[in-house]
């Protein structure tokens, strides 16, 4: 875990269907066979972000603010790690959940 973490900063994750049967948006590597949560350090970079990944289309996306530790929590109980991202998808820091 790096040291911005230990604070249990505010980030930003991407939220499918916020309306309706929210859920963090997930994205998976075939060919590492890992499954992830993509998160970001401000709004703006999770909004450019989206265009790039992999999505239903026919969804809606939010940009959302939650606590670190909380969506560490969750995607641990879900067998997810997360990834720190920058505006452009490029992946800067893999965290083990």
């Amino acid at each position: 875990m790096t040291h911005w973490t230990d604070d249990n900063p505010w980030i930003w994750v991407l939220v499918q269907d916020p309306e309706g049967s929210e859920q963090f948006l997930g994205q998976h590597d075939e060919e590492k066979g890992i499954s992830f949560i993509p998160l970001f350090q401000d709004k703006e970079a999770a909004q450019e972000a989206l265009s790039g990944l992999a999505r239903d289309k026919s969804l809606k996306y939010q940009a959302q603010a939650i606590r670190y530790r909380h969506l560490a929590s969750h995607a641990a109980e879900n067998g997810f790690q997360l990834f720190l991202l920058d505006r452009s998808g490029r992946i800067l820091e893999t965290i083990a959940a």
